[in-house]
Order: C-alpha cells, then sequence, then structure tokens
C-alpha cells in the first residue's frame, strides 16, 4: 500500500459543444457554421480523449493539446456561449450532483486540475525502491505542483462565477489548489530525502532535507485548513491525518538525524535531547495515525521510526548516565535545524510554451476574429449611433425646437406676413397646409394612434401571460406540496428575480400609457385646427381676416418706421434660416458619415498585431475607437458655433419685435389677421409634433414587444425546469412508496423505508440565461420617445 497521497481526477460528463458552438455563431458572428465543421469536430475528438483517464504517460499530451486549444479558443469566443460543461468535485461521491457553468473557463481549469492529477497519480504509481522510480516520483510530483500553480495563478482569476450560480466548484479555489500544490511538493522533497538516505549522504544534510519535508508538509496543511469548509470538508477523513502525520513523522526524523551529527561532534547533550524531541514528535504522530485509520504503511513507517528513537533513546541516556554526564539543554536552547529544499513548481512546458505544443496542427477557430475584437466593433457602433442620437440629431432638435418657440411667442414670421400680405395666404403657410393635406393628416394620426393602442394592449397582454405562466407553476407547485414533500424554495422565492423584472416591464408600460393618453389628448385639443389645415386655399382664405392697411396710411411716420423694422425683422429671420439649414446639413452629413462609417477593417488590423494566444477583451482596442469617435467632434463642434450664433440672431430678433410692435400698436385688423396666421402656423407644429410622438411610441412599443417576448420565453423554461424538476422528485417518492408496498405484501410492517437523506436536489433542465443578463433582454431599454415639443421638459416613458 503507498504511503503517497494521489489526487483524482474531476469526473465530467457530456456536453453538446457542436449545437452550441453552431447556435453561437450563427447569432453572434458573420460567419456561417458550416465554415468551422472540422474545428467542432476536433473539439470534440481532443475533449473525449482527456476524459479516458488512463494513468499512462502518453495520456499528458492530450491533456496538453486540448488545453492550448482552449487557451486559443478563448481568443476567438467569450467564455460564456451558452455551452454548459459539468464537473464533479474531485473528492465527491460517486453518485453526487456535479456543478454545471457556461464557462469555458471552468473547463480550461477542469482540465488543468485534471492534468495535475495525472501527474501525482503517475508519481504515486512509481517504484520508490530504485533511484530511477525516485527521479520519475520527484519530477512527476513537481510537474504536478507547477501545473496546480499554473492553475492557481493563471486560469482561476479568468474563471468568475456569476451571482446568480447555484454552485461553485470549491475544489476550483485558490487555497485549496496551493494546499494540493504544497502536497506535491512534500512528496517530491521526501523523494528527494529517500534518494539522499540511499545514497548515504552525511546526517547534518538527511536532517535538513527532512526538516523541508516537514515544512512543506505544514505548509500544505494550514492551506488546507484556510480554505472553505465546503472545499476541504469533501476531502477523505483519512488525509489530513495522513498529511499531520507525515510533518511529525519528518519533524521527528530530522531531530533524529541531527543527533546522529551531534553524536559524531561529541555534544552528547544536544543529541539526547533532540532524541527526546523526536521521540515526542514520533510518538504523537504515532497516536495520531493509529487513532485516524491511515493507511498502513504511514502507520508502519512512522511506526518504525519511533521503535528506532526508543532504542537509541535508551542508549543514549545510558550513555550520559553512565560516561558522558552531559547536561541535557532546555528545547529552546538547541539550535534550529535548518530547511533545505530541492524541489520546486516545475511548470511543464507545454503550458507555459503553448506554442510548441500547438506546433504545426489546425488551430481551432483560426481563422475566426477575436470575440473581443467583435464585441469592440459592436461597442463601437452603439458609442457612434448614441453620439449621433444624443449629441448631435438630439441637441439640432432642440435648437430647432427653441427658435420654433422663441418665434411662436413673438408672433413670428404670422406678423410680418400679415403686414407684408394683407389680403390671401403667405406662401409659407400654403406650404405647410399642403403638406397636411397631402400626407392625409388626420387619417394618418388616428391610425398612429390606433397603432400606439393596439401595440400598448399586446404589449401588455404578453406580460400578462408571462405572469400566467408563473401563476400556472406556482399553482402546480403547491398541489405537489400537498401531495409529497419537496425540499426546494417555493415559487413565490424561486421566481423573485422574474416577477421583479415583471414589476419593472408594467411600470414603464404604465408610465408609456400615460405618454400615449398625453398626445391623445394633444390631438383632440388641435384636432379641428389641424383639419383647417387640410382644406382647400380658397376655404383656408376665407378663415383668416383681411387686412386694409396701405402701404401709405393715417401716419405716414409711423408706416414708414413700420416698414423699416419689419425689413430689419425680415432679415433677421432669414439669418435664423440660414442658421438652421446650415445645421440639418451638418447633421445629415454627420449621419451620412455614421451610416458609411466602418471600424472593422482597423479593429480586425488592430487585432492581428497580437500574439495569437492573447486573450484580447474590447477594452483593448478603446483607444482606437477613440481615435474613430473623435470624427464626430467638428460636427459637435459646429453645432456648438451654430447654438451661439443663434442665440445671438434670437436676442436681435426679439429686440427688433419690440421696436416692430411699438411702430404698429394701432394696426388691430393686422393684429387679427396675424393672430389667425399665427394659430394656423401652431396648428402645424402640434401636427409634426404629434406625428413625431406616435412614431416614437410605434417604435418603443415594437422594441418592448422583443423584450417581453423574450421575457415571456424565459418564463416558460423556468416554469418547464420547475416542472421536471418536480417530476423528478415525484418520481423517486413514488419509487420509495412502492418499495413500502412490497414490503406489506411480503408480511412487513406497511411503512415506506425513510430515506438516508433528502431527495437530491435537481439541477435546473433548462439552459436559461441570467436573469439580469443581456441575452434575453436588451442592455438597455428603448429610448423613451418625449411627449412635448420642449426637449429639455418633455414628459417621457421612463
Amino acid at each position: 500500500m503507498p504511503n503517497h497521497l494521489s489526487i483524482p481526477f474531476k469526473k465530467t460528463y457530456a456536453t453538446s459543444i457542436r449545437a452550441k458552438v453552431r447556435d453561437y455563431i450563427q447569432t453572434q458572428t458573420e460567419d456561417h457554421p458550416d465554415a468551422y465543421k472540422p474545428d467542432i469536430n476536433q473539439w470534440e475528438t481532443l475533449r473525449a480523449a482527456c476524459t479516458i483517464n488512463a494513468v499512462r504517460n502518453d495520456s499528458i499530451n492530450p491533456f496538453m493539446s486540448y488545453h492550448a486549444q482552449l487557451v486559443f479558443t478563448l481568443t476567438k469566443l467569450p467564455p460564456d456561449i451558452g455551452l454548459e460543461f459539468a464537473y464533479a468535485h474531485a473528492f465527491s461521491a460517486p453518485t453526487s450532483i456535479p456543478i454545471t457553468l457556461r464557462s469555458l473557463a471552468f473547463e480550461r481549469a477542469a482540465i488543468l486540475f485534471n492534468l495535475a492529477a495525472l501527474y501525482s497519480q503517475l508519481a504515486a504509481s512509481e517504484d520508490r525502491s530504485s533511484q530511477d522510480g525516485l527521479k520519475r516520483a520527484t519530477s512527476h510530483y513537481q510537474n504536478a505542483a507547477g501545473t496546480f500553480a499554473f492553475l492557481r495563478t493563471s486560469a482561476l482569476p479568468r474563471l468568475l462565477i456569476p451571482p446568480q450560480a447555484e454552485e461553485s466548484p470549491s475544489d476550483l479555489t485558490a487555497p485549496f489548489i496551493q494546499s494540493l500544490e504544497w502536497l506535491m511538493l512534500a512528496q517530491a522533497q521526501e523523494c528527494a530525502w529517500q534518494r539522499a538516505v540511499a545514497e548515504h549522504y552525511k546526517n547534518g544534510l538527511i536532517a535538513k532535507l527532512a526538516a523541508g519535508v516537514a515544512s512543506l508538509y505544514t505548509s500544505s496543511l494550514e492551506a488546507i485548513r484556510s480554505a472553505s469548509a465546503e472545499a476541504s470538508g469533501k476531502l477523505p477523513l483519512t488525509w489530513i491525518a495522513h498529511i499531520e502525520t507525515k510533518q511529525r513523522h519528518f519533524r521527528a526524523a530530522a531531530q533524529y538525524r541531527k543527533s546522529m551529527d551531534e553524536l559524531e561532534a561529541n555534544r552528547y547533550g544536544d543529541e539526547l535531547r533532540r532524541l527526546i524531541n523526536a521521540e515526542a514528535e514520533a510518538n504523537r504522530g504515532y497516536n495520531l495515525a493509529k487513532r485516524s485509520a491511515v493507511s498502513l504503511a504511514v502507520l508502519q513507517d512512522i511506526k518504525s521510526l519511533l521503535d528506532v528513537l526508543q532504542k537509541h533513546l535508551a542508549r543514549a541516556q545510558r550513555d550520559n548516565d553512565l560516561i558522558y554526564h552531559n547536561d541535557v539543554p532546555p528545547p529552546s536552547a538547541i539550535t534550529r535545524i535548518q530547511e533545505v529544499i530541492m524541489v520546486q513548481s516545475n511548470v511543464p512546458s507545454g503550458l507555459s510554451d503553448l506554442k510548441s505544443v500547438l506546433g504545426s496542427d489546425h488551430v481551432l477557430f483560426g481563422e475566426m476574429l477575436g470575440w473581443g475584437a467583435r464585441e469592440a466593433v459592436n461597442i463601437y457602433n452603439d458609442n457612434k449611433q448614441s453620439l449621433i442620437r444624443e449629441r448631435i440629431n438630439d441637441v439640432a432638435q432642440e435648437l430647432d425646437d427653441e427658435a420654433d418657440q422663441t418665434l411662436r411667442s413673438l408672433n413670428l414670421p404670422s406678423a410680418l406676413e400679415a403686414l407684408e400680405r394683407p389680403i390671401g395666404l403667405p406662401p409659407s403657410l400654403l406650404k405647410k397646409a399642403e403638406e397636411v393635406r397631402l400626407e392625409q393628416g388626420p387619417e394618418r394620426i388616428a391610425a398612429y394612434l390606433e397603432d400606439v393602442e393596439r401595440l400598448a394592449r399586446r404589449a401588455m397582454a404578453v406580460l400578462d401571460e408571462a405572469m400566467d405562466v408563473l401563476d400556472s407553476e406556482a399553482s402546480e407547485d403547491e398541489a405537489a406540496r400537498k401531495e409529497i414533500p419537496i425540499i426546494r424554495p417555493p415559487s413565490h422565492e424561486a421566481n423573485k428575480q422574474l416577477v421583479q423584472k415583471q414589476e419593472r416591464y408594467r411600470k414603464i408600460l404604465t408610465e408609456a400609457a400615460h405618454s400615449d393618453q398625453t398626445v391623445r389628448e394633444k390631438w383632440e385639443e388641435w384636432e379641428n385646427i389641424i383639419l383647417q389645415l387640410t382644406m382647400d386655399e380658397e376655404e383656408l382664405e376665407a378663415l383668416v381676416p383681411s387686412s386694409t392697411v396701405s402701404a401709405v396710411g393715417k401716419s405716414h411716420s409711423a408706416n414708414n418706421q413700420t416698414q423699416i423694422h419689419a425689413r430689419a425683422l425680415r432679415g433677421l429671420l432669414e439669418s435664423l434660416d440660414d442658421i438652421r439649414h446650415n445645421r440639418g446639413q451638418l447633421v445629415s452629413r454627420a449621419q451620412r458619415r455614421a451610416d458609411a462609417d466602418d471600424i472593422r477593417p482597423r479593429i480586425m488590423s488592430a487585432a492581428a498585431n497580437f500574439e495569437g494566444l492573447v486573450e484580447v477583451n474590447p477594452a483593448t482596442f478603446a483607444d482606437v475607437s477613440d481615435e474613430e469617435l473623435a470624427k464626430y467632434d467638428k460636427y459637435i463642434q459646429g453645432l456648438s458655433q451654430g447654438q451661439k450664433k443663434q442665440e445671438e440672431f434670437l436676442e436681435a430678433i426679439k429686440s427688433t419685435n419690440e421696436q416692430f410692435l411699438l411702430s404698429r400698436r394701432e394696426d388691430t385688423s393686422v393684429k387679427e389677421r396675424e393672430h389667425a396666421l399665427q394659430y394656423l402656423d401652431i396648428a402645424y407644429a402640434k401636427y409634426c409634433e404629434i406625428i413625431r410622438n406616435l412614431e416614437e411610441g410605434r417604435k418603443f412599443y415594437n422594441e418592448m414587444a422583443n423584450i417581453l417576448a423574450r421575457f415571456k420565453e424565459a418564463c416558460r423554461l423556468w416554469s418547464n425546469s420547475r416542472s421536471q424538476e418536480a417530476q423528478s422528485i415525484y418520481r423517486g417518492f413514488s419509487s420509495l412508496s412502492l418499495q413500502g408496498t412490497s414490503v406489506v405484501e411480503r408480511g412487513g410492517t406497511g411503512h415506506p423505508p425513510t430515506p438516508s437523506e433528502p431527495p437530491p436536489r435537481q439541477k435546473r433542465a433548462a439552459n436559461l440565461p441570467s436573469l439580469t443578463s443581456g441575452e434575453w433582454e436588451a442592455e438597455e431599454l428603448p429610448p423613451p420617445p418625449s411627449t412635448t415639443s420642449d426637449a429639455k421638459n418633455s414628459k417621457t416613458r421612463r
């Protein structure tokens, strides 16, 4: 029976690599899945080769190859592509439920763990009675320690456990892995000590080597005790006792060998003290080994050492009493044995130099653009659209709205048009009326209102259907609990996150309904006036009073002043129109540039400069993205300059308009006409505003419909998973009941046997995304449309 410990493999299970990878490529990349059929086949082959668990030297290469390909794959695919990997705790019972995570990083960490386990089992299988066997065992243990060190420093930091995960792999935590690394080093050092003993090194050096063994076992023991109870609690009961026994064994061995060194130097009192200390350590280790049922080999080792120590102690005490009469120093007075450690954590070259493993082999997904680069392209496009929308389009719209609001408050240009055209209609009003008439404005608004109302009802109905699914599951759960004992959270606790999302969506839809009502009321208020804009020119002209003010009025001087101010005001309005026209052109140029803007070639060029095995994330391309977005700074600056000019002209218009009004204070007929023209002009502005509100509302509800459909599907998948879980528990309980019935038929008591433990908690069956994930909900809800023309004070659907 061996006196060393070896690490068991983490048991794994089959996974649907082909289906999930094809789905990801189909939905998340621009490539076709068939282009990567050989890569997927090779992936499945590589993984299968790592599940055989044969303890042979030729089993190392498959692990190395698969790990290298995984590292490269993680530069092409994100850790979570919907592909689930299931691994049991390395020290769990065979019937335990494995940990399942949707993470390529989890697969990589588990592969490294199993490679380290393979090295440890190869070492433990060596014949350590020969020098060659000791050398091979030492090398394997050091490689196992190096693999654990590589796992701890390279793979574990990238293994991010999502907060909603039901369980996490406790054997893949840094303290636990550190404890196994120390254990492998301790056993490697023990092999080095064994070689020194066999080759008859000096006692002083052997003592130092033994002290190094004891120190490494101590480090392993401390690391185990610092690990989480969940991780260390699954270790076999004898492991901690084994390690502590070894620790005490080699403390005693170090003191024993040092006592022989003291004897050779004629330090008989020091010799006796070290033998006393060694005998005490060995005795404690032997008692621990007997109590803890450690392996017979370990028990025999420490018993043999104890027998030798007791024999030498008796001899040394007799010699000192009869011959030497040296004082025996207290324990604190003897020098501490210096530790000499001959081993180290050797990271296998196949892990540190991945290219040497891949060689000329085909690299998985080598032609695919890395996920970090793809995500960088998506992030850039999102940022670009946000910049165009928020800092160009929205700003331009706000400036236009500000100019319109200011002119309406000044009754412009209606006041000028009433003066300049005392009869008939101004061309600007005729153009606006023709636009409303050609667009069949009232009918268009009515159709839009009906669309928005229908979409709003459908969105709320989908949300109600999602809640019906949860209610149905809750009813099933309640009924099942009345029939059999179920050890799992009740529905109102398990579906808490889904219900919270539902409440959020319902609140958004309720606020959207209030916005819809505001738009509807606006239409009802202005419907009759907007209808007037659809009249023929003759009918519309009849609605507007005519002015008979002649160019030569009663007060010639006053009329001249009015004409002077009117001309100045008209010039300012034309300059304001030029500013608005230039602003519109600037916005159009920015939009055309954004439509033609493609950052992908530059991202691909930047990505090509990185090493193939370097994991590239979106942040790597932040500088490239910032440089490309800087192209739009000139449009933003142009808007800012236009804003300053507009503010100057609006102030000038207000001042000139005051003078204009003072000069024509008595022109009552003109005032009546301008008021009528202004009212029609405002009606056109309200028409445009209502149309814009309704178009935004339709877009909002269409985007919400997609989000709610995915939410409903998530509720359905969750409900199905819960139902399957309940059915599994019910079948397990029914089988127990049938066993109880068999007992009655054979003359038993009629009571079903009590299970030794509650029914195991089933893993979720559906591959649900995180409830906070962007997989089935957009990272941002659709931007809410405004309900008024004043963007700064608008009511929104938030």
